[in-house]
């Protein structure tokens, strides 16, 4: 990794813990936290989310507090002095599905789930556990298939366009 991607690495990884509580205290979860170069400025990316998805006010409430935050001059150790642009977003259906919460919060949804051997699966969430060890269970073509979380190299929601309804 060159130096300033570790660099740009290591300051995502101190974000994160300085924007984790401040953002639990609103009711989110912190997602993602990605920096990059725009410029002369940083580009700081934080993603957030909770049950039942976040609204635009949310958002709006997170940007402020995560803004507050970053120019706090007592956190200027992790923020560094150069100026940057900050967006504020909820998680998305793009992002791979890397946590327990994230196939519960995605229950009743398609999921594609690329096995750690390779294979593929795509069915739909019916279940979760909520422990990192646990599993989550897929409909696929009306049977359940439990996959242990272990077992999952990559999972992504799949866009349904006409989804018909269940009756």
């Amino acid at each position: 990794m060159p130096a300033d991607q570790a660099s740009t690495t290591r300051y995502a990884a101190a974000l994160s813990e300085l924007l984790d509580e401040p953002l639990a205290e609103l009711g989110l979860d912190l997602e993602a936290v990605e920096v990059s170069a725009a410029g002369q400025r940083r580009l700081v990316r934080v993603a957030v989310d909770q049950d039942g998805g976040v609204t635009l006010d949310e958002v709006a409430v997170a940007t402020r507090r995560v803004g507050e935050v970053l120019d706090d001059p007592a956190h200027a150790d992790v923020t560094g002095e150069q100026p940057y642009t900050l967006e504020v977003t909820s998680r998305g259906v793009d992002r791979p599905l890397t946590l327990p919460r994230h196939w519960r919060r995605n229950t009743d949804r398609l999921v594609k789930t690329t096995l750690a051997d390779g294979s593929t699966v795509t069915g739909r969430v019916t279940a979760a556990d909520d422990e990192p060890d646990g599993a989550v269970t897929l409909d696929v073509s009306g049977s359940e298939r439990r996959v242990p979380y272990a077992e999952v190299g990559k999972a992504l929601v799949q866009i349904e366009f006409n989804r018909k309804e269940r009756p």
